[in-house]
């Protein structure tokens, strides 16, 4: 008998279990290193693919690649903006432009903000019950941080003065970026028609936006939260975009009355 098997045969009941124990342990080390690959890369490039076709499957959105190399700017309505009625939940309505988080940047806006259904495959969703884009009060909407798109990843980033651009159909809606601060997770009322009234009753009078989105970026414990305010608005003119899309910042002036 070779000294391989007498140690074999004198291995003990406790030594037997430790060492399937083991083996067990190993195999599900290696199913949670997929599951997070899978979670925190390939959900990434599939939302960002399907998004991006989303964005063509409009017809109307703009496409940062298909930009002519010398873009036509529109000019600032001076009438009152163009206001949609609220969309059917899963309904696709508007697309998202922040320059800050890089000139590709193109992402939709869904209604409703079910994980699941809107945020997990759509990417960007609205709050149901707040305004849309352009009209008095709150228009709020939620994205990801860091799976499914991650289409709020960078939105730390963001600074008072920042462009945030929303399109429909009808028209484009020029935000500012006025604050931004971290809440609790359930602390709604940032998303309510006058953002900090806990009450409810207070009269919009202001044409705000709020993003939302977890914080922090790998234990979302806490709402991250970006307010601004609209600029200006203007109907769609063939291919012509707003300026601050392709220079990521407002003129001179342009931001005297936005409050922040």
């Amino acid at each position: 008998m070779t000294a391989h098997a007498r140690r074999s045969r004198r291995r003990s009941p406790f030594g037997a279990v430790v060492g399937t124990v083991g083996e067990i342990l190993i195999t599900l080390g290696v199913i949670l290193g997929l599951f997070l690959v899978w979670e925190l890369w390939w959900t990434n490039v599939q939302s960002a693919q399907a998004q991006a076709k989303d964005v063509a499957s409009l017809g109307w959105a703009y496409e940062p690649q298909d930009a002519p190399a010398t873009p036509e700017y529109l000019t600032p309505s001076t009438k009152a903006p163009k206001v949609d009625k609220e969309p059917k939940l899963l309904t696709t309505f508007a697309t998202l432009y922040v320059p800050r988080f890089g000139d590709d940047y193109a992402k939709t806006i869904t209604e409703g903000t079910d994980k699941a259904t809107v945020l997990d495959t759509k990417g960007i969703g609205h709050y149901v019950g707040t305004a849309m884009p352009g009209g008095v009060g709150n228009f709020a909407i939620a994205g990801h941080r860091t799976t499914y798109g991650k289409p709020f990843h960078d939105i730390d980033k963001l600074k008072t003065g920042d462009p945030v651009i929303v399109q429909t159909k009808d028209g484009w809606y020029v935000y500012a970026v006025t604050d931004h601060l971290i809440t609790g997770w359930r602390n709604g009322e940032q998303v309510a028609p006058v953002p900090g009234d806990t009450t409810g009753t207070k009269k919009p009078t202001q044409r705000l936006l709020t993003m939302t989105s977890c914080h922090p970026v790998w234990q979302p414990i806490h709402r991250y939260i970006v307010h601004g305010e609209l600029v200006y608005w203007a109907p769609p003119d063939g291919n012509k975009v707003p300026k601050e899309l392709v220079t990521g910042t407002f003129d001179a002036g342009m931001l005297d009355g936005i409050t922040g």
